[in-house]
C-alpha cells in the first residue's frame, strides 16, 4: 500500500526537523501531511489549587495555546515553501494526564512522523508519546533525530532483522519506502539467539519480489550492544534510514521498551522506521 496519509506530531520547539522530513516525504510520495501541535494543561493537584492564583492557572494554559498556534503556524509557512498538501489540528491534553486525545489521531494515517527528545530543550510529555505510539496506535512510526536531519532520503536503508514478529511487522509496513530505496542492507547482529527463518535469505527474497535489491550482511557475535553495532553500521556504511521492530511490553499500560529499541531511540543518527 502506498503512503498517502502521514501524520506529524508538531514540535514546540526549535527548528521542527520531524516536521521538515514529513513534509519532504509527502512531497515525494504525493501524500496528504496532517500536523497536530498539543496544547498541554498543566494539572494542579487539589490541596495546591488552593494556594495557586487563578491568574496564574488562566495565564498558563493561555501561554501553551500561544506556543501551540506559533507551531502550527510555522508548520503552515513550511508546508507552504514545499508545496504539500496539509491541514493542521490543536488538541488539549493534561500534562502527565491521559494519551487518549493524541493516540485518537493516530488511528487513521499510513505513517507517523515524531521527533526525537532533544534534551536541552525537551518537549512536554515527548517520551510518553512516543512510546504511547509505538505500543498502541496500530500504525508505523519514523522517528527523525534533533539533529543534522531536514530532509528525507531512502538512498541506503538498513533493515535490522531477527526473524521476529516485530521485525516481520516493520518490513511490511516500510515496504513503500523500501521499494523507494537505492540500496537495501539486510543487517543480522548475531548475539547468541537463534534466527528465526534461513539467516536472511527468505526476507531477501521476499523484498526482491517487491522489486527491493538488498544484500545480506550477518555480524557475528560484537562485542558491544545490538543498538551500538547497528550505530556503527549506520555510520560506515553511510545509511539514511533505519527501518526496525520496536521492542517492548506493557504492564497497566506502563511502557518497557526492550534495549535495542531504547538504546536507537536515545542515540539514534538517521531516522528509524518502527512498528509493534
Amino acid at each position: 500500500m502506498a503512503i498517502k496519509d502521514i501524520l506529524n506530531l508538531v514540535d514546540l520547539n526549535g527548528n521542527q526537523p520531524s516536521t521538515r522530513v514529513a513534509l519532504d516525504l509527502a512531497r515525494q510520495c504525493d501524500a496528504h501531511l496532517t500536523g497536530v501541535s498539543v496544547a498541554f494543561d498543566r494539572l494542579v493537584q487539589g490541596f495546591v489549587a488552593a494556594e495557586v492564583p487563578s491568574e496564574y492557572i488562566k495565564h498558563a494554559r493561555e501561554q501553551s495555546f500561544d506556543m501551540t498556534k506559533k507551531s502550527l503556524s510555522n508548520f503552515d509557512e513550511l508546508a507552504r515553501k514545499a508545496g504539500v498538501k496539509v491541514e493542521t489540528r490543536m488538541i488539549e491534553m493534561v500534562e502527565g494526564g491521559n494519551i487518549d486525545p493524541f493516540l485518537t489521531h493516530t488511528r487513521l494515517t499510513d505513517l507517523l512522523v515524531i521527533g526525537q527528545e532533544k534534551p536541552d530543550s525537551t518537549e512536554p510529555m515527548r517520551d510518553q508519546l512516543i512510546e504511547a505510539a509505538l505500543f498502541d496506535s496500530g500504525v508505523p512510526m519514523l522517528l527523525v533525530p534533533y539533529a543534522g536531519h531536514d530532509s528525507f532520503s531512502a538512498d541506503h536503508i538498513m533493515v535490522a532483522w531477527d526473524g521476529s514478529r516485530t521485525a516481520s511487522r516493520a518490513v511490511h509496513a516500510g515496504l513503500p519506502i523500501l521499494e523507494l530505496a537505492k540500496k537495501v542492507s539486510i543487517v543480522i547482529v548475531e548475539n547468541g539467539k537463534k534466527l528465526a527463518g534461513e539467516g536472511g535469505a527468505d526476507i531477501a527474497t521476499y523484498l526482491s519480489r517487491h522489486g527491493v535489491k538488498v544484500a545480506v550482511q550477518r555480524i557475528k557475535k560484537p562485542p558491544i550492544g545490538v543498538a551500538d553495532t547497528l550505530l556503527n553500521f549506520i555510520a560506515d556504511e553511510g545509511v539514511n534510514l533505519t527501518v526496525m521492530g520496536g521492542y517492548g511490553h506493557s504492564r497497566m499500560r506502563e511502557f518497557i521498551l526492550g534495549g535495542a529499541t531504547r538504546g536507537m531511540l536515545a542515540t539514534m543518527t538517521v531516522p528509524v522506521l518502527m512498528a509493534h
